[in-house]
């Protein structure tokens, strides 16, 4: 039964009298930062080091992958295309660009690459920030328009055959036209490294002092009165309570004594859990653990195997897929069959992997020169 709000507040105020123990509780409900685009790069890529590190590994290493153009089964390597991909505008280099380009993709799902024609000829590229980037929907569900939107100053850019933008996107199940960032994945794992910085951190700077409680031991008898049990609460929440203030030494009034009740670093596993917030992010970006540092990951044998894995199951499928999307962008409307492939022979990563590759094609006797360079890539 529903007690009388009067009498709800006389049971609270001969509880508080009748007890002689205070503990400082903190509110169980997490609280988690915003999954948006800016919060994402401020707390992970320019806050976290696993993060940061995941981000610089697979961009800088997607970037260095040079790309080869051919038209159906001829290569082309004088293609204009690939000229403009080596210098795409005045301010960016050619791994400037696909480095900025992947780290659009990882830390917000989308990349937006603004095309310049001249006349029919394309001569620059651009890349648009993906948050000053709206896309509008048209009636059927599809993009009718992207509109760019930087300081006060609105560009709309139709979509459609001919259009000027080209949308890379990373596969979202709940998002017809925005893709799903690899960090927004990791955003609890993100948020519980953070706050154990930010709680050793305070907590180094207060003497490394745990939490704990007050008890209240009068010498001739007697209770907190209920404006006492109130200031006392107010000022334990005010001044005492959150991460930034963990550890905080405390002055006490006669008859109040300190227990400590809160548990160690150690008790905490404080470093496993560290590492295993670090492990997660690592495994949403798809790095393995072993190439950051993290310690306690044993999944590949030795540090050749991981970096193998790293090449051929993050990024080459990352620069796969890149390189299809701008394919199918430059060729748009034509007919003659424009693909663009990652050049293996070119990547370090992979340099043990080709070499076993070529020697195992070179003694198959049974195979023609024609068809030993078709196995091999050529």
């Amino acid at each position: 039964m529903k007690l009388p709000s009067f009498l709800a507040r006389q049971r609270r105020a001969a509880e508080t009298k009748a007890s002689g123990f205070f503990a400082l509780t903190a509110e169980g409900r997490a609280h988690w930062s915003s999954r948006s685009y800016a919060s994402l790069s401020r707390e992970g890529f320019m806050k976290n080091p696993v993060a940061h590190r995941a981000v610089r590994m697979i961009a800088e290493a997607a970037a260095s992958v040079p790309w080869l153009a051919y038209q159906g089964e001829a290569e082309r390597p004088g293609d204009p295309l690939l000229s403009l991909l080596s210098r795409p505008n005045g301010r960016q280099a050619g791994a400037d660009f696909l480095e900025t380009l992947y780290g659009h993709l990882l830390l917000s799902g989308n990349a937006f690459v603004e095309g310049v024609r001249v006349g029919e000829a394309l001569r620059e590229l651009h890349l648009l920030r993906p948050d000053r980037m709206r896309i509008v929907e048209g009636r059927d569900g599809w993009a009718e328009a992207y509109e760019y939107r930087a300081g006060g100053h609105v560009r709309r850019h139709p979509a459609g055959e001919g259009q000027a933008i080209l949308h890379l996107r990373l596969f979202h199940p709940l998002d017809d036209q925005l893709g799903f960032a690899p960090l927004e994945a990791a955003s609890m794992a993100l948020d519980l490294s953070n706050a154990a910085a930010i709680w050793n951190k305070a907590l180094l700077d207060n003497s490394a002092r745990p939490s704990g409680a007050l008890v209240y031991q009068p010498k001739e008898g007697g209770n907190l009165t209920p404006d006492q049990y109130g200031r006392l609460k107010l000022e334990l929440e005010e001044g005492y309570s959150g991460p930034a203030r963990a550890g905080r030494p405390m002055l006490l009034e006669g008859g109040l004594d300190w227990k400590a009740m809160g548990l160690s670093p150690r008790e905490m596993d404080f470093v496993e859990a560290k590492n295993g917030a670090a492990r997660d992010i690592a495994l949403a970006f798809g790095v393995p653990p072993m190439l950051i540092g993290i310690p306690g990951d044993a999944t590949y044998a030795n540090y050749q195997e991981a970096n193998r894995a790293f090449w051929r199951l993050t990024v080459l499928p990352l620069v796969q897929r890149t390189a299809a999307a701008f394919a199918g962008w430059f060729s748009e409307g034509a007919d003659d069959g424009l693909r663009l492939v990652p050049d293996l022979d070119q990547v370090s990563g992979l340099a043990d992997e080709r070499s076993e590759l070529w020697a195992r094609v070179g003694a198959a006797a049974f195979l023609t020169d024609e068809e030993k360079r078709r196995a091999v890539g050529y």
